[in-house]
């Protein structure tokens, strides 16, 4: 199960409508080894495109220093879809490469970047297997 709060959720799907029509892709960051979505880092779509997101290697490599740095993992890895549900495509579940990590999924096929409500759900996948999990939006994470 993936508990966030509100405020990153808000983030999230605010960032996915922002980008729509392009796909949109970014990280949260957490304390190792906590399953605590702490830090919100919107990313570029370097690939630009409606259809498919890759991260800008610099800037990924940069986020990547931070986090080892400061002793966080990638809790949350998230993207949208523009065009079609919030399921991981084949190549979303090739390009899987964080086992630990809540793989977040928003589509804004039905409402694109208007004030409509967006399809969120999370999935964890390890060794190209998908699972579904409940994701619950709480007002703040408890203290650690």
């Amino acid at each position: 199960m993936l508990t966030i709060d509100q405020a990153t959720y808000d983030a999230i799907v605010a960032h996915a409508k922002r980008d729509h029509p392009d796909e949109c892709c970014g990280i949260v960051a957490g304390p190792e080894g906590s399953d605590r979505p702490e830090r919100h880092v919107e990313m570029v779509n370097a690939a630009g495109s409606p259809t498919f997101y890759e991260f800008d290697s610099t800037e990924l490599l940069d986020l990547y220093k931070q986090m080892w740095a400061n002793d966080e993992e990638p809790v949350v890895i998230y993207h949208s879809h523009t065009a079609t549900e919030a399921y991981p495509s084949r190549t979303d579940i090739g390009l899987a490469n964080e086992p630990g990590a809540h793989y977040v999924l928003v589509s804004t096929r039905e409402h694109g970047n208007n004030e409509g409500p967006v399809d969120f759900r999370s999935y964890r996948i390890v060794d190209g297997e998908v699972t579904e999990e409940e994701v619950t939006v709480v007002a703040a994470l408890p203290p650690a």
